[in-house]
């Protein structure tokens, strides 16, 4: 018997990436054990809150058409469905973006003392900002040079200065996002601020990060009530210049698992991975990714809402761990 009954799955987001989190959501909502939990699925967009469908206990899933789907009530994250008020005991997370992983959501399940799947606020703040994070663990792994502009700053004047200090070609990105949307990859410093305005459209900050020439590789660690574990790496071969949105949802890229690297480049890349978390602050599981390079391994990013649809990296992971995703997300349901 778990620790909890009711779990509502959280998808949808105010950002770009809300239709890649709807098939994130319902991929985890119909994994999470039917013989445990009540799962109730919520699709929550720019502050509206609905009851998509439910499903109880060793029962068929009940699903809403769009114009009757009942209003959550966030002054105590309930919902009235059927006859019935039911008040969510846990909050499985699953919005990429704002607000699921700015922070936002967290902070408001933790007034309401709900707990949830994901880092708190506060480290899912420093997470989601690629700058601010970097920043934060640079003293633990290295980063590769970069430079920040934000949005009224003189762009022409960033551009002169970055092309003298950084290598092309370089990677712009808004600070917080992610799916790739409004990356671009640069080889030419006459495009560099015609990217610097398409990451803009994105967000108010925009990083410019020197490509580090490697194999990229990402690692994903959980906590399982006793210890931080990492789960088996992946290589990521694209068949694009870079991992871009097409790479990632259209299948042009190899995801290669485990990651045909060394026992010491593996063992590397996990015991890192753990630190990270650690060091953070994380909770549930997150995915980190990185460059392995000829002098060393570089960080990129945290993902501490990473992909869960079937074939996001997560789950393959999971399985080549050798574990089912309804018993590894009962883990993380019960240790979050």
């Amino acid at each position: 018997m778990g620790k909890y009954n009711s779990i509502a799955v959280i998808y949808g987001s105010d950002s770009s990436e809300w239709e890649v989190s709807c098939r994130s959501g319902e991929f985890v909502a119909s994994a999470i054990s039917d013989r445990e939990y009540d799962v109730y699925e919520i699709f929550a967009r720019f502050g509206v809150w609905k009851l998509v469908a439910f499903r109880k206990k060793n029962a068929m899933r009940v699903t809403f058409p769009e114009e009757a789907r009942p209003d959550i009530d966030k002054s105590d994250f309930s919902v009235g469905v059927l006859g019935e008020r039911v008040k969510f005991d846990f909050a499985y997370i699953v919005q990429h973006g704002a607000p699921g992983e700015t922070g936002q959501i967290q902070g408001y399940l933790e007034m309401l003392h709900v707990p949830f799947s994901s880092c708190s606020s506060y480290a899912s703040m420093i997470a989601f900002d690629k700058f601010a994070c970097k920043s934060y663990v640079r003293n633990m792994v290295k980063c590769a040079p970069d430079a920040l502009i934000r949005r009224g700053e003189d762009v022409d004047d960033f551009c002169r200065i970055a092309t003298e200090k950084l290598s092309f070609p370089v990677f712009v990105k808004p600070t917080q996002g992610g799916s790739s949307f409004g990356v671009t990859r640069v080889t030419d410093p006459a495009e560099l601020a015609e990217a610097i305005q398409y990451a803009f459209s994105e967000n108010s900050m925009v990083i410019v990060e020197q490509g580090v020439v490697g194999r990229e590789v990402t690692c994903a660690a959980y906590w399982d009530g006793k210890e931080v574990k990492a789960l088996p790496p992946i290589e990521i071969v694209s068949d694009n210049e870079y991992f871009d949105y097409d790479a990632k949802y259209n299948g042009h890229s190899a995801e290669i698992c485990p990651a045909p690297i060394s026992p010491a480049e593996t063992e590397q890349l996990q015991r890192t991975t753990c630190a990270l978390y650690s060091f953070i602050g994380c909770k549930g599981v997150v995915r980190m990714d990185y460059i392995l390079a000829p002098d060393g391994l570089y960080f990129l990013e945290v993902n501490t809402i990473p992909g869960m649809t079937s074939a996001s990296l997560v789950p393959k992971m999971v399985r080549e761990a050798g574990m089912s995703i309804t018993d590894f997300l009962s883990i993380i349901i019960e240790n979050s």
